[in-house]
């Protein structure tokens, strides 16, 4: 049975409850909101359902059984917003034909929003400052990702979609002082590290909402830059690991620019710098 929302405060349906969708449908939840979040882990549903979460089980793909399909519908059905949170890695290679019935369902349940949590491995590796329009043009972007997005955004849609490119994740059980620690031989030693604390990307999904700032593409990441091998030699240190060692290279990379997150809906990122994120994961 589906959270009946107040006049005030809308259903939000949460599609993927994991490391970051769980934590994020509790803060919805504190907030006031109707909540409803989906999970493929059975283990999950209880503790989701002790936070104020309506749990359902839900197993995507291409072609969903009969069991899905009402589950999926049954989520859908009073959302006002739909924040969709299921990354690309769920779709072995099949991302769009996985979110296609989604995409269905939300039309048919008068979905009005949604938030897609997206990355910013739609840009290519080049070695430059990406804003939000550079994934356009970009020849080896994640053209898989970006048709996933534009399923979305497509202006026929009848519902106002935002998506969030979200830098690499780091936050609770995801240190990034284990992501390089001993190994050897790592390339681009001199490439710009990209990424985001769990905080802010709870913070910068609520605000979205919270504003109703839809239909607008944002980068999300910390200004801080430093190299690959000054910040994953210091995260190692940090927690007492071997250091990764870099082969002696000049190649760069992409440089995330966030700045139109920041000026259109004034989000302060708690974690800019780096070197204090990783204190807290």
């Amino acid at each position: 049975m589906a959270p009946t929302p107040t006049p005030l405060q809308p259903l939000i349906a949460v599609l993927g409850c994991g490391w970051l969708g769980l934590p994020l449908a509790q803060a919805l939840v504190e907030e006031g909101y109707a909540v409803a979040g989906s999970t493929t882990t059975p283990g999950r549903l209880l503790k989701m359902r002790d936070a104020g979460i309506t749990p359902y089980l839900l197993e995507l793909g291409p072609t969903l059984t009969a069991t899905d399909q009402d589950t999926l519908h049954t989520m859908l059905t009073g959302a006002r917003v739909l924040v969709l949170n299921v990354p690309p890695s769920a779709a072995k290679g099949h991302y769009v034909e996985l979110l296609q019935p989604v995409y269905q369902a939300a039309i048919g349940c008068g979905v009005r929003h949604v938030l897609f949590v997206s990355s910013t491995g739609v840009y290519a590796d080049e070695p430059r400052t990406m804003t939000e329009t550079d994934a356009l043009a970009a020849p080896d972007a994640n053209s898989e990702l970006l048709r996933a997005e534009s399923l979305f955004t497509a202006p026929d849609a009848p519902f106002a979609t935002t998506v969030v490119r979200l830098a690499g994740l780091i936050g609770p059980r995801r240190a990034p002082g284990r992501f390089l620690a001993g190994r050897t031989g790592l390339p681009k030693p001199q490439a710009p590290v990209n990424l985001i604390h769990l905080t802010d990307c709870l913070g910068i999904l609520g605000r979205i909402i919270r504003q109703r700032a839809w239909g607008r593409t944002f980068n999300a990441s910390a200004a801080h830059h430093p190299t690959r091998q000054e910040f994953y030699t210091a995260a190692a240190a940090h927690l007492e690991l071997a250091p990764p060692t870099f082969a002696e290279e000049e190649t760069l990379g992409k440089c995330i620019d966030s700045e139109l997150l920041r000026q259109e809906t004034g989000y302060m990122f708690q974690f800019d710098d780096l070197n204090e994120a990783m204190k807290h994961c």
